[in-house]
Parts: structure tokens; C-alpha cells; sequence
């Protein structure tokens, strides 16, 4: 070495308004799992009975258009993180 110590810590730095999307989508995202979850514990309830199976039939449906949400709400926010610095976001395992 040069007589100083190289450091491992990466420092990256976020401006105001990207952490606020980043929070909204992150917001939304979990929202929506939220659902995805409700959709297919009321249709799977719902099959214990033939009277509500056509209804859980629904449920099932509506959660499965929630799973086509979730990457369209990622998507989104790439594109809006874009427009807002011109540079590849950075991802992050918590983004998701």
C-alpha cells in the first residue's frame, strides 16, 4: 500500500427526491403483496364450500392479476427513478 488503508465501504449517495419514490414505490409494493395474500386465503376458504367456489374462482383470479402488478410497480418506479436522474438506479434486494 501507499501508506494509507483502502476501505471497504461503499458510500452511495441519495438524493431527497429519489428516496421519496423509492419509499412510495416500496409502499405500494408491499400493499400489494398484502392483497396478493388476502386474494388467495378468501379464494382457498371460499373452496370449502360449493356454494362460494365460483367466488374463490374470482378471488383466485384477482390475485393472480395482483401478481402482474408487482413487476409493473418495479417497472414503474425504474422508469420514474430514471426520469428523475438520467443514470441507472441502483437496485437493492430491499427494492423488491
Amino acid at each position: 500500500m501507499c501508506g494509507h488503508e483502502e476501505s471497504s465501504d461503499l458510500t452511495i449517495r441519495v438524493g431527497r427526491e429519489e428516496l421519496i419514490i423509492r419509499r412510495r414505490y416500496e409502499a405500494a409494493s408491499i400493499v400489494n403483496d398484502i392483497l396478493i395474500a388476502v386474494w388467495f386465503i378468501v379464494g382457498s376458504a371460499m373452496y370449502f364450500s360449493e356454494e362460494l367456489a365460483t367466488a374463490g374462482t374470482w378471488c383466485f383470479l384477482a390475485g393472480s392479476i395482483e401478481l402482474l402488478i408487482r413487476p409493473l410497480i418495479r417497472l414503474s418506479r425504474l422508469i420514474h427513478l430514471r426520469r428523475l436522474g438520467g443514470r441507472q438506479p441502483r437496485e437493492a434486494s430491499h427494492d423488491f
